[in-house]
This record gives C-alpha cells, structure tokens and sequence, in this order.
C-alpha cells in the first residue's frame, strides 16, 4: 500500500499483529436491469446510508425518491448478539431485502431568484428510532424534509349475519334507517365496522334467527412514510452537508458558505453558527464542501474547505463558530506546488470515525486519515488516484478534475473505502503494517480481487470525458 504514516497516530499494541487480509466477496445486488436497457437518469443514485446498526439502508435518486431495504439475515439466524459470537469466517453474507419506498422531494422553481431546484437527493441520515418507527433527514440543494415511516396494522372484520346482496342494495345511510324497516346496519354495508347507535339498526323482515356480532379475522400490516417536518428557505448556496448531533435533538446542514443548527422540532427557525461569506465577494478564496457532528461529543463538529483543510469547532466556546479549535492542513513543498494543486487538494467529504478520535478526507487524490490530537498532518495518507497525476491537464480541460468523491469507515476503524471511476472502489487498512489495498467493481460480475488500478489507465480518455463522473453505478447497489 502506497502510504506515510506516523507512529504514534493509530492506536495499537507494541505485540500486535497485523490482521489477517480480508476475502472480500460480492454478496448482494438491487435494482436488476434487462440487458441494453437504457438508465434513465432520475434512476441514478445519488445518496446512501446505513443506520448506526446496519439494519437498514437507506438509498436516494435523482428522481427524488427514497428507497428502504432493511436486513433479514439475523431475523433468520437469531439474534444479532447471536450473529456476533459466531466466527466471522462463515460464508453467509448479510442479506437485505426491500422494505418500502416514498417520494421525498419533487421539482421546485424559485420565482424571485428564477432558479430550477431539482428533486435529486444530495444526503440521506438516519435519526434515533422511536416506538418501532423509522426516522430520517433527506435533503435536495435547498430543503431538507424529516421522515417517519412505521407499520400500521390494519383489522379487517368479518361479514356480518346480513345478507350482503340484500344489504348493498337497500341500504343507503344512517339517516333513513328508521323510515324503512329493511334496511340493514349502515356501516354494515362494506363489511368493516360496527354501529352502535340504536337509530341506525335496522330488523329485516321476520328479524334475526341468530345475532353474530362482527370480529376480526385479520391484520394486515402496511407501512405508512409520513413527512413530520420541512425545514426550508435557511440555505442561500446548494446544501452540501447534514449531520445529526448525538443529542438527537438537533442537527446541521451546510451549503459553501454557511453551517446552520436546527432542532428536529422546529422548522421555522435555525441559528447560523459558521458564516464564511466575505464582506466583497471578490474576496473569497474558500467554500465549505463538507460538515460533520462528533459522534459522541455534542458540543463538536468539523467542517472541511476547498482549499484541504478540516476546521474544529466547540460549540461551548462561542455560539458564532467562525473561529476555529484546531485546524488540520497538510502543506505542500513549494517546490511540488502546481497549478492543479490547490484544485485537487479540496476535500470533498469527511467523516469522523466511530472512536471519535480519527477524521477521514477525500480529496481528489488521496484519502486523509487525521488524529485530532495531532494537527500537525494526517497519520496516514493513501493514494487512490496517483495514476492520473500525468493527466492533469486533460482532466482540468473536461472539467473531471472537479468530480467529488464520498469515503467511510469501517465500524471497528480498521478499513477505509472511498470510490473511484469505472464502477471501481478502492479499500485500505488502517493499522501500521497492513499491506492491504484492495481494488473491487461495483457489479454483478465484479473482477478478481485485488485489480490494479493502473490497468484502467487506457480508459482515462473516457473518463475525461465524464463517463461514471459521479462515481456511481447507475440504479444498482452492491452490498
């Protein structure tokens, strides 16, 4: 692995190992196509998140909609501490299945600034469940709406001891029930309810020769997607970014120029704690691409710039976070700098690890691992794009070199993945000593383990083109 690390920047026991590499396999795939079916472009996906337990998995598109899978494997295998006290050798792979989908967002046209707002999805984050209902942020450039979905079951009753030929065509309401001595219970008519009201039971001719009273024979469970919450018109610049904060009360959204703090119960009203916006706009030299609570500590979030730096703030030092705690930039050799270097230096997107203590960037280039103890520089660098480096220009002229990539962590902090183009990804240990780089294919029929990248380097022309430019596989998720 190509990589520079600092010694003290991962935590690890002086005796320990490396891990053994992982086999990674294909295990699942969603969104199936006829073969020469042509993608129609609301069918690409555009956002994607698993909740904190990896239940479920949440996926949105440009045509604005949500899609919901959620696991079945451990429903199948017992319980999930069941599932994690079993060697993680075993060849079953995790198994989802679709759950329910909705439309979050449709097209908006703002007439005072004569502006087209898509409907396409930008980022999806789970909430806390509550009472066995799913909740959920989703956001296109300009609003973000907040989502329940839950079961609701629905009783069906059984038919009543009226004939239903009888009853459908004499009766016709509760308000003539008592002129006309056949008629039969109102809401008796569908089969569904019972009426008690005296005014409204009617005896047919010759009365009942028994009284069967109404039951249910089943429940249906259906899921309902309900919008709890808008929240709209606080965004001047397209949204980049939302989090939640761990106090499950509020959250963030960011566009290029500001951070904005919301309480999930209040849409009316947000609270601008981060404002880069220059006094003369001919004065801005930097945008927010990307912003990030702390998963533990809700007092602390980072948000990343396109000049490749990461900014921590503490929301308890000031209620105006334009000043900063630490900041996080790795700076070049003026020898090595370019003309492409502060444009392929951007972050596009950061996470915090689960340990809270490492933040991962992506710039177009490389993946950034960063210890928040450290500011000197990242801990470990790896390079996915290095490839490219003398191709710069081309990709500057296709405007390529601007195309934005997503990364993550793995849940015990061990691997790092990010995308990359031709349906690739490239995945990396963490720990000092792991060799492990691996290069897999988003698809059905993905290549051998392991891969070079440089093999796709007689591509680039295709690429430059913008072909796959937002790193993607059209309609279909691998998992």
């Amino acid at each position: 692995m190509n990589g520079t690390r600092a010694e003290d920047g991962l935590r690890q026991a002086p005796s320990m190992q490396p891990p053994p590499q992982l086999e990674w396999k294909f295990s699942q795939v969603f969104g199936e196509r006829i073969a020469g079916e042509e993608v129609q472009e609301v069918d690409i996906i555009s956002a994607i998140e698993f909740d904190k337990c990896g239940d479920h998995l949440a996926t949105g598109d440009r045509g604005g909609r949500v899609v919901l899978f959620e696991r079945i494997d451990a429903r199948n295998h017992g319980s999930r501490k069941d599932l994690e006290r079993q060697d993680g050798s075993l060849s079953r792979h995790p198994e989802f299945r679709y759950k329910t989908e909705f439309q979050s967002h449709e097209p908006e046209f703002d007439y005072l600034k004569s502006l087209e707002i898509e409907e396409k999805i930008n980022k999806i984050r789970w909430c806390q469940t509550a009472n066995g209902s799913l909740f959920l942020l989703s956001t296109n450039d300009k609003t973000i709406k907040y989502w329940k979905v839950q079961e609701k079951k629905v009783k069906r009753i059984s038919e009543m001891n009226i004939d239903a030929s009888h009853a459908a065509g004499n009766c016709s309401g509760a308000s003539s029930s008592t002129s006309n001595p056949g008629l039969c219970l109102p809401n008796g008519c569908s089969g569904k309810t019972l009426n008690y009201l005296s005014n409204d039971l009617c005896i047919p001719p010759g009365g009942f020769p028994s009284l069967r009273l109404p039951v249910v024979t089943s429940q249906e469970t259906s899921l309902v997607s309900r919008c709890q919450k808008i929240y709209a018109h606080a965004h001047d610049y397209h949204i980049n970014s939302i989090s939640n904060n761990s106090d499950g009360e509020t959250f963030i959204s960011a566009d290029d120029l500001r951070i904005n703090l919301w309480n999930l119960e209040i849409s009316n009203q947000s609270f601008n704690i981060v404002d880069v916006k220059p006094a003369n706009m001919e004065d801005l030299t930097e945008v927010i691409t990307s912003a990030e609570f702390h998963p533990t500590h809700c007092n602390m979030l980072a948000y990343s710039s396109s000049k490749g730096s990461i900014r921590l703030i503490d929301l308890r030092q000031s209620a105006l976070c334009d000043s900063y705690s630490k900041l996080f930039e790795e700076h070049e050799a003026s020898g090595s700098r370019s003309f492409f270097t502060e444009i392929i230096s951007s972050i596009s997107d950061i996470k915090f690890g689960k340990d809270g203590r490492h933040i991962l960037s992506r710039d177009y280039m490389t993946l950034k691992l960063w210890d928040i103890n450290m500011d000197s520089g990242p801990v470990a660098t790896f390079q996915v794009h290095e490839h490219l480096r003398p191709k710069l220009c081309d990709l500057y002229e296709n405007d390529s070199i601007f195309d934005k990539f997503e990364s993550c962590l793995s849940g015990d902090g061990l691997h790092v993945a990010t995308g990359s183009y031709s349906n690739l990804f490239r995945v990396f240990g963490c720990l000092p000593g792991s060799n492990e780089a691996t290069t897999l294919e988003a698809s059905k029929t993905p290549m051998s383990r392991g891969i070079a990248l440089m093999r796709k380097a007689h591509h680039l022309q295709a690429l430059a083109c913008g072909v796959n430019r937002y790193g993607r596989h059209h309609g279909v998720i691998s998992v």
